[in-house]
């Protein structure tokens, strides 16, 4: 186990500012429809009711709101985005993130996509242990992921310094080099 054998990938600052303008974006869309006028909204044929729409607006701005917060905190972030070593895969690109995943743990990988979106999904033996940490909004957040995908832990290219068939290349390339053996 050489620390010499260890791959970092940063994280994207380029990418990070474009999330972070359109969670922005989102914001400023749902102030905006906060401010509609409710009799303006019951005037229109459709999404005429008032607490749909404002509903809509407020869901975007807390969405938005955290999304921003999120990217911010990771473009002043100084550490690896990913650390795939002898160890295990490190994983600090995302807000739920900021664990190891041991090689021991990591049964495979697979990719899941939703809206043209590449997601590399890590398949573990106790998917429960890695929902279980965090704060309630983290752990939440988790099980969706475990619901929608079949794993809590999935790695996005969005933020990082690499495209997807990179990353899948390289974490394909370790774990056939320290994974569990099939």
């Amino acid at each position: 186990m050489s620390a010499l054998d260890e791959q970092l990938i940063e994280l994207s600052k380029t990418k990070l500012l474009f999330l972070t303008f359109s969670a922005c974006m989102f914001v400023a869309l749902g102030y905006w429809l906060l401010q509609i006028d409710s009799s303006e909204i019951e005037a229109q044929r459709r999404f005429n009711k008032p607490w749909f729409v404002h509903g809509v607006g407020l869901l975007s701005i807390l969405f938005g709101g955290l999304g921003g917060m999120v990217g911010v905190k990771k473009i002043f972030d100084k550490a690896p985005g990913l650390v795939l070593s002898a160890n295990g895969i490190y994983d600090n690109s995302s807000w739920v993130s900021g664990r190891l995943i041991p090689w021991s743990e990591i049964l495979g990988f697979r990719m899941f996509e939703a809206h043209k979106q590449k997601i590399l999904i890590i398949e573990v033996l106790s998917p429960e242990k890695y929902i279980e940490v965090g704060n309630p909004v983290k752990r939440a957040l988790l099980r969706m992921s475990y619901k929608m995908c079949g794993s809590p832990i999935a790695l996005s290219s969005n933020s990082l310094n690499v495209s997807f068939e990179e990353l899948e290349e390289i974490c394909n390339r370790y774990l056939a080099k320290y994974g569990r053996p099939v």
